[in-house]
């Protein structure tokens, strides 16, 4: 492994008592960088995925789909996992981006699949941004648009800051974990019908296939996949050496979002089949109210700002990723393009004043169009191109089971095409 996080982050750490145990014990202190760097990197991907959008999809689809939206979930969980995997082991173990590696898979290649991820970027990070708004609305009844301002330069400073590595890993940590204790407080007390969703999960009531690619595309798809994948590169975590630490990170990331994605829906659930009229401007938000009064409203706001800042963070980082070169662009120059991204973005939502919740729902849907080209690339080099992987003999199981859960990525892009039109007709 090369540099640390915080190595690379500028700056060597004040001598202390700790560090001087650790310079005697190198080993035990490159353990402990590791595992910080892949605990950073898989909330990183979790939060990214966790944001305004996620909570909008989450909540349109159990109001109108109810207990049968389990089996979506349950489904979309499954094919993250097994997409996942393959995304982080070939870029972790390649120790290249992804558009490095559709370049040399096809010369050009790297730049469309940049290009189709800034489209959604961009879509989803006006959402974050907006997203952050709503939450200071809701949290301190401050106006959207100043919150929303607040929140981005909040998250402009953190990617300023001589540490900003350091600061991304431990905020995305502590503001993921927090979003879930909070969530499941209200799960608990919306007592939702966990029984009939359990049996949806083998036996559902309703199939929906735009929901399905929604989930997908709104979990994994776009900037997310790679969000984590890109920042264990930018920590020196690279390498067939590392497989342990690649594998871990990738499935663990995906879980935390479904944990996110169960309690969410649980908590919705619950008011929802008691019979709540939720507000159609704020269905989440009404439905947080209804489950524990004022204090849920204020819950919500935390809960919705923190997904969104993280999201900010995540889609920003993620996006540039794909726009710069590790090797040959500085991290001054990194940070300062992500703050010029963050500007664009919030600038863009101060001029429309909002998110539409037609428009979040169409980029979950509209990555997950866009996934399955580059997951393709990916998959390719699992197959053909060994030379990409030093040495790697990538496993057969995998790389089948990336291939089947590729196809149906696949079908179910070609399923949504229909209703994504129908969004805007």
């Amino acid at each position: 492994m090369s540099k640390t996080t915080a190595d690379q982050d500028g700056g060597a750490p004040p001598q202390t008592a700790a560090t001087a145990v650790a310079e005697k014990t190198p080993a035990t202190a490159m353990k402990t960088s590791t595992r910080s760097t892949v605990l950073g990197a898989m909330f990183l991907m979790a939060t990214s995925a966790i944001g305004p959008g996620f909570i909008t999809q989450t909540t349109t689809f159990t109001v109108t789909m109810g207990a049968a939206f389990a089996f979506a979930i349950a489904l979309s969980i499954l094919i993250d996992i097994a997409l996942q995997l393959n995304v982080w082991r070939v870029i972790g173990v390649s120790g290249r981006r992804a558009q490095e590696l559709g370049n040399l898979v096809l010369p050009g290649l790297g730049w469309v699949m940049a290009g189709l991820l800034l489209v959604g970027g961009l879509v989803f990070n006006v959402g974050n941004v907006a997203g952050a708004g709503l939450g200071t609305d809701a949290m301190l009844g401050l106006d959207p648009r100043i919150g929303g301002a607040l929140s981005a330069a909040v998250a402009i400073g953190i990617f300023l800051s001589k540490r900003a590595g350091m600061a991304i890993d431990r905020i995305v940590v502590i503001l993921g974990a927090l979003m879930i204790l909070l969530t499941t407080y209200i799960a608990i007390s919306s007592n939702p019908p966990v029984g009939r969703a359990l049996r949806n999960v083998v036996m559902p009531e309703n199939v929906n296939f735009l929901a399905i690619t929604t989930l997908i595309g709104g979990t994994i798809g776009g900037y997310i996949v790679y969000a984590g994948a890109h920042r264990l590169l930018d920590s020196g975590v690279s390498g067939p050496e590392n497989i342990q630490n690649i594998t871990r990170g990738s499935v663990t990331g995906i879980l935390i979002t479904g944990v996110m994605r169960v309690v969410l829906f649980l908590a919705i659930l619950g008011v929802v089949a008691g019979g709540a009229k939720l507000d159609p401007a704020s269905q989440a938000a009404s439905a947080f109210g209804q489950a524990a009064g004022q204090i849920g409203v204020h819950m919500f706001g935390m809960i919705l700002w923190a997904a969104s800042i993280t999201s900010v963070i995540g889609a920003s980082y993620t996006t540039v990723t794909f726009l710069t070169s590790r090797t040959k662009t500085s991290r001054r120059t990194s940070n300062l393009l992500v703050v010029a991204f963050i500007v664009l973005t919030t600038s863009a939502f101060l001029v429309v004043g909002k998110a539409p919740v037609t428009l979040l729902v169409f980029a979950g849907a509209f990555n997950g169009l866009l996934l399955p080209v580059g997951i393709g690339v990916l998959l390719w080099v699992a197959w053909r191109r060994a030379d990409l992987l030093n040495g790697y003999a990538y496993p057969r199981w995998l790389l089948g089971i990336g291939g089947v859960a590729w196809l149906l990525t696949l079908f179910l892009a070609a399923k949504s095409i229909g209703p994504v039109i129908e969004l805007f007709a």
